[in-house]
């Protein structure tokens, strides 16, 4: 392969015309002819520069409302062909086929039709045909062609130019190739996905092309020997920690990101809940509370398990102020994330180097919809997002002995809950939904009193938060752990009594779990034995 190529004619036919007069103008500098179509030749013309229409060099106009224009064989031969092949060069000299060095392409803007709510007639017609077909043309003959498809990557060819008379390196363009071949294998994943999912309304469609853009590689993975990186999807995406805006702090790691997106989905159930805090470790919350400040909620969370809290991720619902960024402060925590932050917490946070404050403006909608995609040997598995709720957020949830009645909870014991048990249940519930399952959440006066995560057995986990719970007490010289009066939620049914018996040990008054056992009937009366209030959701959390 021949690494200096002179350009000595380029085609420009872009959508986006952002930069193009710039580069037109380095081009002519350097005696390149320009051939270009229709507005994009008459930006360059206006620009003051010599254009050859694609209709006089294929001695065809443009036809069809611009449907067939490119697709010529000498738009085509010249992109294509093999400079140094005599056969290549024979067929070029015997059709009048001159050679095109330099492609400059980006394609009908398919996706901002999409999200302009057009029409699906519009939308088609925005499905660009030749574009494509000139792009990877030239990129497959990168040994002699330099492709350009996007806008940013106009001032390397310029400066290449400008170092080498004219001409580019074979290094450039097998970059630039790299990129073409990236530039419409995404364009016609959106494309796909759009006929999929809009068009033809499949969830799960027969092959599922996946779009998405390199933001950053990360230190390493999981553990120093793995290497990670970030990606971010091309096109709309629903706002969460990814778009997140580092405000302050070292890079964020594999695990930070990890865990601050488990932190920012709780904290998002309670969007619009009062002031409420969520502690972090390991993807699992350790602590999360409701308070009338923010400061509160932090102080009310810290207290359920001070220990698993140091070197936290942290979330909140509300933008963060001085007083509260202090309290943070004052142990080791890895990420703060947070819709947004006055001046005083920023100057407070400014003088913890390591620590990782990000803002996220909006907080995720828990509701929305979307696919959840999860890496396995040799495939991978899809499914929908756990966006089930027991009600609309706000209010508590109807309760009811007969569920053919439209209550939302199944009411299965003698007693009933109180008002106050209720609201724990459903902050209990809400919270179970994001702790790895085996999952068990005791919560009282909105704040959790002990959590038990990812255990083999239900048992165990209840205990486990009882645990939590006590060591709790013992450290701040409670007189008993708040374990004590508490509800207790279960993320999928209690499969022995043995589990609510924990619970009933740890002090909880208050059951909420999906029911659906087949020994539900000795759940129950153990619960009624006990003067348990317990009710049955119907709807499962899972989360491995």
């Amino acid at each position: 392969m021949t690494d200096l190529i002179p350009v000595r004619r380029a085609l420009l036919s872009v959508s986006d015309k952002a930069g193009l007069a710039e580069l037109a103008a380095a081009l002519v500098k350097h005696g390149v002819e320009l051939v270009s179509t229709g507005g994009t030749a008459k930006a360059l013309r206006e620009a003051g520069h010599a254009v050859l229409d694609v209709s006089d060099l294929t001695g065809f106009p443009e036809m069809m409302d611009g449907r067939v224009k490119t697709l010529h064989p000498t738009v085509h031969g010249g992109i294509l062909a093999v400079r140094d092949d005599a056969a290549h060069v024979a067929s070029m000299e015997a059709h009048g086929i001159g050679g095109i060095d330099l492609v400059v392409v980006n394609l009908y803007p398919f996706l901002q039709t999409v999200t302009s709510g057009a029409d699906r007639d519009t939308i088609i017609e925005n499905i660009d045909i030749g574009g494509p077909a000139m792009v990877r043309s030239s990129a497959k003959n990168h040994a002699f062609v330099g492709i350009v498809t996007e806008p940013e990557d106009y001032a390397a060819v310029i400066a290449e130019m400008d170092a080498n008379g004219g001409a580019t390196t074979l290094a450039l363009r097998k970059r630039l190739a790299a990129t073409a071949f990236a530039h419409t294998a995404t364009y016609d994943s959106m494309i796909a996905q759009w006929f999929a999912f809009a068009d033809q309304g499949k969830f799960f469609p027969d092959t599922l092309p996946l779009t998405t853009r390199l933001a950053s590689e990360l230190r390493y993975g999981e553990n120093p020997h793995q290497k990670a990186a970030l990606y971010l999807p091309v096109g709309p995406a629903a706002r969460g920690i990814a778009q997140a805006e580092q405000v302050q702090g070292k890079e964020l790691s594999y695990n930070n990101i990890n865990d601050a997106d488990a932190a920012l989905e709780l904290v998002a159930e309670f969007r619009d809940a009062d002031p409420t805090c969520v502690i972090v470790k390991h993807a699992n919350p350790c602590g999360v509370a409701t308070a009338a400040t923010i400061a509160e909620a932090y102080d009310a969370a810290l207290k359920c398990d001070d220990v698993s809290a140091f070197g936290g991720i942290i979330a909140v619902n509300r933008p963060l102020d001085g007083a509260t960024a202090k309290l943070i402060s004052t142990i080791f925590t890895e990420v703060v994330c947070a819709p947004d932050a006055d001046a005083d917490a920023r100057a407070v946070f400014a003088k913890k180097k390591n620590l990782r404050l990000l803002l996220t403006g909006e907080l995720p909608d828990p509701a929305r919809g979307g696919l959840m995609m999860k890496t396995i040997a040799g495939g991978w598995l899809a499914q929908s997002r756990d966006n089930g709720r027991i009600c609309p957020p706000g209010r508590l949830p109807r309760v009811s002995r007969d569920v053919s009645i439209g209550s939302e909870l199944h009411l299965v014991t003698e007693r009933e809950p109180t008002e106050e048990e209720l609201a724990d249940a459903v902050f209990a519930w809400t919270i179970a939904k994001h702790v790895k399952s085996n999952a068990i959440v005791y919560a009282k006066g909105g704040s959790t009193a002990g959590i038990g995560a990812g255990q083999m057995n239900r048992r165990d986990s209840a205990r486990i938060a009882a645990v939590k719970a006590r060591e709790a007490a013992e450290s701040h010289g409670w007189a008993q752990p708040r374990t004590v009066g508490s509800a207790v939620a279960s993320d999928a049914f209690f499969p022995f009594a043995d589990g609510l018996l924990a619970a009933v040990e740890a002090g909880a008054t208050c059951v909420i779990q999906p029911g659906g056992s087949i020994r539900d009937d000795e759940v129950i009366a153990a619960a009624n034995e006990a003067g348990l209030a317990m009710v049955f959701t119907g709807m499962r959390h899972f989360r491995h």
